[in-house]
């Protein structure tokens, strides 16, 4: 099988279900994805909002509402200082999740939860009640501050409160909640939009996802892994058996203490993780999230206002443009997670990637043809509107069920208990970093490269999935702590991973078959023994 996966039939099962009590747990868990989520839709807004430019960025003021300079489509938001203030945030949640690796590590999963909504309500408080630009930005470090301990504690927690069977639906609901935050934060710069200084109602109720994490994580129990890496066995128990609904829990219990066994001999994570054994889980938590941020979903959001002003959403075209592509990426993400645990990680990234990819290579010709290289289109039909936007909403759906919640859940599942917390450390470190660089050079390279903005992400999106073909095996219903025979029998990494199953590895792909023909096909692999 083409880059294949161990089927989980044949993986070691635990006894257990999917209980009511993890069920809540862990949808209170992932509202930490809310305070990422409602940033994420919040800065965009207040950027178009007339009175915040005026007061903060005029220099973008004038190209954007007085048109006092050119106001080519390409150019009109290249500003050094609009800049700083959106990557301002990702470069703090990079520093702060090696922080955050730490607490997580010895101070439990729980806790880095509460300090990332402590941080990010502060962050809130002062940009709520801002004055100029540099408490913009001093709020906006706070903000990515308790964005890096969320996103770096959070897939974490679910992963391992989740049984292996679910665990994939319960760890995307991070990204279910990240989507409900984009779309409450595009909804309130709707209204707010229309208010004076509604930018600082729409900037300070950050407090309120904030104060949901909070409270969430002061009601939240720790997960049995987290009480067994600090000492706790007996607690770890009878937690294990409240979160799997049975008594008998011997299996899994002894598993989690083994690997904690195995955990406590690594002194140093960050040396530990860099021996070969590891470089699979390695490779994908610096790549899979950097692909993810290569996707192009911000070159494509350029464009909607224009595109929905000219269907006739007027004035509000940048707003409601963000609340129906916000609807979309929220509806998606409910594919995913109804199909994640179904047909499995790589059929998602594949399909994912396909769509997207189609979807650029329109909308790339449509742009060049109506825009050129000046950015004016002048008057554009309704029809080629419609037809642009069925294109980007399909777009933001393709990502929406596949690297959009892919990219968090695969790098939180794939490592060992010992260098977990440093592997997840890396996964939002890297996330942030090209999130950050996207960010910086985003508007300069949209100036420059124009329309062939689409076709560079176009190229990385080809890359990025034929890398998953080849080289990520199924992860889907692998007790989290069973990972490792996925990576001794793949045809590449068996060379990094030891193999003590007798049965032989798998061949390297040879030619691209239909991924949904390919996830039914499975390989046996033998239980581990005890």
């Amino acid at each position: 099988m083409a880059g294949g996966g161990i089927g989980p039939s044949n993986g070691k099962e635990y006894p257990g279900k999917l209980t009511t009590k993890v069920l809540i747990t862990c949808i209170v868990a992932a509202c930490g994805g809310l305070i990422f989520g409602y940033d994420i839709g919040i800065s965009g807004g207040v950027t178009s909002m007339p009175k915040f430019l005026e007061k903060f960025f005029p220099d973008v003021y004038a190209k954007e509402v007085l048109h006092t300079v050119s106001t080519n489509q390409y150019c009109k938001f290249n500003s050094s200082k609009l800049t700083l203030f959106t990557s301002s945030l990702y470069l703090a949640a990079l520093v702060a999740s090696w922080f955050a690796s730490a607490v997580t590590r010895h101070m439990g999963r729980r806790l880095s939860m509460l300090f990332g909504g402590l941080l990010f309500c502060g962050g809130a408080c002062i940009n709520g009640f801002a004055q100029n630009v540099t408490m913009l930005i001093i709020g906006r470090v706070l903000l990515g501050c308790g964005i890096g301990f969320a996103n770096q504690s959070v897939p974490v927690y679910l992963s391992e409160m989740a049984p292996f069977k679910s665990r994939g639906a319960l760890n995307i609901m991070f990204q279910m909640s990240i989507t409900i935050g984009i779309l409450a934060a595009n909804l309130i710069n709707y209204f707010t939009a229309k208010i004076k200084d509604g930018w600082r109602y729409s900037l300070g109720g950050a407090v309120v996802p904030a104060i949901i994490f909070i409270v969430g994580s002061l009601c939240l129990p720790d997960t049995p892994n987290s009480l067994i890496e600090r000492g706790n066995k007996e607690e770890a128990k009878r937690r294990l058996q409240i979160i799997r609904g049975i008594e008998n829990v011997d299996e899994e219990f002894y598993d989690l203490v083994e690997a904690s066994a195995r955990s406590k001999e690594v002194k140093h994570p960050w040396s530990n993780i860099l021996e070969p054994k590891h470089r699979p889980q390695l490779t994908f938590a610096m790549l899979i999230p950097a692909f993810q941020q290569l996707t192009g979903m911000n070159v494509i959001m350029f464009y909607a206002p224009v595109l929905f002003k000219t269907i006739g959403f007027g004035d509000t075209a940048s707003l409601m443009s963000a609340v129906i592509t916000g609807g979309v990426n929220f509806m998606a993400t409910f594919v995913s997670i109804l199909a994640v645990d179904r047909v499995g990680r790589r059929f998602l990234f594949i399909e994912g990637g396909l769509q997207m990819l189609i979807c650029q290579i329109v909308i790339a010709v449509s742009i060049a043809l109506k825009f050129g290289t000046s950015g004016n289109p002048g008057e554009l039909p309704i029809w080629y509107a419609s037809f642009v936007v069925l294109f980007i909403c399909i777009y933001v759906a393709g990502f929406a069920w596949s690297w959009g919640p892919l990219g968090w859940l695969v790098p939180s599942e794939i490592f060992p208990l010992e260098v977990r917390s440093a592997g997840q450390a890396v996964n939002v470190s890297v996330n942030m970093i090209f999130t950050f660089f996207i960010a910086e050079i985003f508007t300069e390279m949209l100036c420059v490269f124009k329309f062939g903005l689409f076709i560079f992400f176009a190229v990385f999106v080809f890359i990025m999935t034929l890398f998953i073909y080849n080289f990520l095996p199924e992860t889907k219903g692998i007790p989290i702590d069973e990972m490792s025979k996925i990576w001794s029998k793949h045809w590449y990494w068996q060379k990094y991973v030891p193999n003590d199953d007798p049965l032989p590895p798998q061949s390297p792909p040879r030619k691209l078959h239909s991924p949904v023909k390919e996830h039914n096909i499975q390989m046996v692999v033998d239980d581990k023994e005890d």
